[in-house]
């Protein structure tokens, strides 16, 4: 299986260290850095769960002309990842997210980034080099990764979704704010619970499902999704193709850390999508995946053989 990603990728830098004393020049602690580490993040961590999860992800995006841009490029040869879809633009910086993580709790979160939209010229290579990976190789999803950080554009949206269509390959996005309305006549919608509210405007409490299966029912008719998928977080995922509206409750899990569980979450749901099964059996999956990312620290990626250990023990 084949997977197209579209989105913005980025680095997730992370400083563990202890924590004795407080600063003398502010009430803050200081932190004694003992160990750091450097993941693919974003757009990128999601093609890094395809992969772990054993099928083939093509990622296209937009870093900066700089160190960053080109450590993000080691990382994504050292994993084995397709680096033709990764385009450099000189005029922008490499998103780097910086954890600074003392005694084991997250003190401080440091984002050096570029969010405005990607120049013309870029798009259009980014849309060029899309086509032509769609025309070469049988692509089995295209999945949508939006961080707001402007690699995806309204018009490069367009172009891609129209060429899908046509070629009858299914797409997912998982949107944020600024784009949240551009998404549309697509498969599969999979916004998290505050991004749902803050893309429509509505006020919903998270626990009132009969509230929240109203509104996503008048946003996906309007948006013309076939299904929109809501993840929920401690509480499980929401999913609704205008025929069936279900509830999913959490699988109960440690959590150590929520960061990339979303990643796992639109990998797992795109490629059960692409596969064909059941939308049941796309939100068991992909609650399972999205807990098991959650009880390990920083962003990781879905451990496959024990995704299957797990639906196999609850005969998913």
């Amino acid at each position: 299986m084949r997977a197209i990603v579209i989105g913005d990728a980025m680095v997730d830098t992370y400083m563990w260290g202890t924590v004795d004393r407080v600063s003398p020049e502010a009430p803050i602690p200081i932190v004694s850095v003992t160990h750091r580490e450097s993941r693919l993040g974003g757009a990128a961590n999601v093609s890094l769960n395809i992969s772990a999860l054993g099928a083939v992800p093509v990622l296209f995006s937009v870093i900066g002309d700089d160190d960053k841009g080109r450590k993000f490029q080691k990382m994504i040869r050292k994993n084995n990842l397709p680096e033709h879809g990764i385009f450099m633009d000189p005029n922008r910086v490499t998103t780097v997210k910086s954890r600074i993580i003392g005694k084991g709790q997250h003190i401080a979160r440091v984002d050096e980034e570029s969010t405005g939209l990607i120049d013309a010229s870029i798009e259009q290579m980014l849309a060029d080099g899309i086509k032509k990976e769609i025309e070469s190789n049988k692509v089995d999803v295209i999945i949508f990764v939006d961080y707001d950080k402007g690699v995806i554009t309204p018009g490069l949206f367009e172009e891609i979704n129209n060429v899908a269509q046509k070629k009858g390959i299914p797409v997912a996005a998982d949107p944020k704010k600024r784009n949240f309305h551009h998404y549309r006549n697509i498969d599969l919608f999979k916004p998290n619970f505050k991004e749902f509210m803050e893309g429509t405007g509505v006020a919903l409490e998270k626990g009132n499902l009969e509230a929240l299966r109203e509104a996503a029912h008048v946003f996906r008719r309007k948006q013309n999704f076939k299904l929109i998928f809501i993840t929920l977080s401690e509480l499980g995922v929401f999913i609704s193709n205008g025929e069936k509206e279900q509830y999913y409750p959490a699988v109960i899990r440690h959590i150590s850390d929520v960061s990339g569980a979303g990643d796992s979450v639109i990998a797992v749901a795109g490629l059960t999508m692409a596969a064909g099964l059941a939308h049941e059996t796309m939100a068991l999956m992909s609650n399972i995946a999205g807990g098991l990312v959650c009880e390990s620290p920083g962003v990781v990626t879905v451990d496959k053989n024990q995704l299957i250990q797990i639906m196999k023990s609850q005969k998913i």
